[in-house]
């Protein structure tokens, strides 16, 4: 690893434990608040209204909660996935979900995903992706949890990407590297940040 690669590394560990130290100190109520706020705001934005297929994500406690919007979306006649990890290949694959209690399984991390009976949806045929991240910024690069695992997903979307960030998670300059995949749109509780392309 030469020395720029090295450093950005310890770059981005150091912010990752500073955003992490900082969340902790959001209340659930905060959270729980600002959740909501970011709900309320996603199905006004022409891309939400225009996406016919959307990947979600299964929220952990330190990211906005979308989950009562899927069942919604579900509802509305959208296509609706989540990201299942494939240990053999260390990948996530979008997976279709029409239910959301037969189909859900609590995944290697944790995290509820898809079922392996639910089929895989191609890459391209994702209009939108919602992604969750420990921060972002207005260029539209994020931090992610530093196992590479959504910037691999990420890297084959074609449609809308999405950032899903509370306002904390906002930050000036993210320490950026080549492979790091960058967001169409990041939307937090207060606004809509359109990344320059």
């Amino acid at each position: 690893m030469d020395t720029d690669k090295h450093e950005l590394q310890g770059q981005k560990t150091k912010l990752r434990a500073e955003m992490r130290g900082g969340l902790k100190y959001l209340s659930s109520e905060k959270r729980a608040a600002d959740s909501t706020k970011i709900r309320g705001l996603l199905p006004r934005q022409p891309f939400w209204k225009t996406a016919a297929t959307v990947l979600f994500f299964a929220p952990l406690p330190d990211e906005p909660d979308l989950w009562p919007l899927l069942e919604e979306t579900l509802t509305a006649g959208k296509i609706v996935a989540l990201p299942r990890f494939d240990a053999d290949n260390q990948f996530y694959t979008p997976r279709r979900v029409s239910g959301l209690h037969a189909e859900l399984v609590l995944g290697r991390f944790g995290i509820r995903e898809p079922a392996a009976h639910c089929v895989a949806i191609p890459l391209d045929d994702l209009d939108l992706v919602l992604v969750p991240g420990i921060a972002f910024d207005p260029h539209g690069y994020r931090l992610g949890r530093g196992q590479g695992f959504y910037d691999r997903l990420l890297a084959g979307v074609r449609g809308i990407k999405c950032g899903m960030a509370f306002d904390e998670q906002m930050v000036q300059k993210m320490p950026a590297e080549t492979f790091d995949v960058r967001m169409d749109f990041i939307l937090t509780p207060t606004r809509l940040i359109k990344v320059p392309g």
